[in-house]
């Protein structure tokens, strides 16, 4: 098989984290764009040799496209990978998936009855700290994990690109939409369990700045999963701090935190010390820190052996409805449980 054919929709700050790993892959093509910029600025973005467009419809007829990377803003998500699905293409889909339940939902079923490959932009799943959580739970170091907290703290205001477009309920929803997807989903991936419940709260900063935010910019959600297990996640994109990924983990014969462990199953060590463990962690907000090029590699190897990606729809899915039980329960004040989704 030659190259998978890529094509991109959307030029703005998450596509230039993206064009350098898609370079770097000898199976990954870029061969089209779709973009409101202007024919020379995506040129000189992506290549010279790349077909540009303006119409999306247009886009998708690009002869021998196979894949269409989504990185528009968050509202436009939906429609435009429903859309790619209904012409064959295989979607490689920025998060959020959808600003909404509804469009989840038309998205879940228009891929799965185009039976197109996917994967989804939680690319922090492939960052070592992410594999040494994994192994620390798979080896029992912590015991029975009963509390489950992964945190983001980025704050998100005029110094940053995608602040005019982010601050709109419209578009960024809420504060776990528009950012803290990533850590609930490091959290439900770490938990591996199904979600019960869950009961949010919001609030804002007072902040000049923040108050361009037409919603809460800081949000705290609990899960109860079924086995009785909790765990809790905070969005915060009004904080005035450095980038903080937090990752908390308790349990029943140790804890984690960030990359320092306690644990009664290691022998001859120090109770009353951290074990300072090196790995790589997320420390920044910036796509050209995220580990984009391992899932690239993962979705180009996948399309061409005909398979599914190890974070697809279905995957990136489960996240979603909890995000979606996380809104309904700040819009009605109650604990939602997921059941109540449909």
């Amino acid at each position: 098989m030659s190259t998978c054919k890529v094509g991109i929709v959307g030029l703005g700050w998450a596509a230039s984290g993206h064009i350098p790993a898609f370079n770097a892959n000898a199976d990954a093509e870029i061969v089209a764009v779709c973009t409101s910029k202007s024919h020379a600025a995506a040129k000189a973005m992506v290549g010279s040799d790349v077909a540009v467009y303006n119409d999306y419809a247009e886009f998708l007829k690009h002869p021998g496209l196979q894949i269409v990377d989504i990185c528009t803003p968050h509202h436009m998500h939906a429609q435009q990978a429903i859309a790619a699905a209904n012409a064959g293409k295989h979607l490689m889909i920025e998060k959020p998936l959808a600003t909404n339940y509804a469009d989840l939902i038309a998205m879940r079923d228009a891929i799965a009855k185009a039976g197109v490959l996917s994967t989804v932009y939680f690319e922090l799943r492939f960052i070592p700290h992410y594999q040494l959580v994994k192994s620390l739970i798979a080896q029992g170091l912590l015991g029975k994990v009963h509390h489950f907290e992964v945190d983001y703290y980025h704050g998100i205001g005029p110094w940053y690109g995608q602040h005019a477009w982010n601050v709109k309920k419209e578009v960024g929803v809420s504060a776990l939409v528009t950012a803290g997807c990533h850590a609930l989903d490091g959290l439900l991936y770490f938990a591996d369990r199904p979600v019960a419940e869950v009961f949010a709260y919001s609030t804002k900063s007072a902040a000049e700045w923040a108050q361009d935010y037409e919603y809460d910019s800081t949000s705290v959600t609990i899960i109860k999963f079924a086995d009785g297990t909790i765990g809790k996640c905070t969005s915060c994109v009004d904080c005035r701090q450095p980038y903080v990924f937090n990752i908390h983990l308790v349990g029943s014969e140790g804890t984690l935190l960030g990359n320092k462990l306690s644990s009664t199953q290691l022998k001859g060590v120090n109770k009353e010390e951290w074990i300072e463990i090196p790995t790589t962690e997320a420390t920044s907000g910036d796509v050209l820190d995220h580990p984009y090029p391992p899932q690239v590699d993962e979705f180009m190897a996948c399309v061409k052996e005909g398979k599914d990606s190890m974070i697809n729809f279905a995957e990136a899915f489960k996240t979603h409805e909890v995000i979606f039980a996380s809104n309904k329960s700040l819009e009605e004040g109650r604990p939602v449980k997921l059941a109540e989704l449909g």
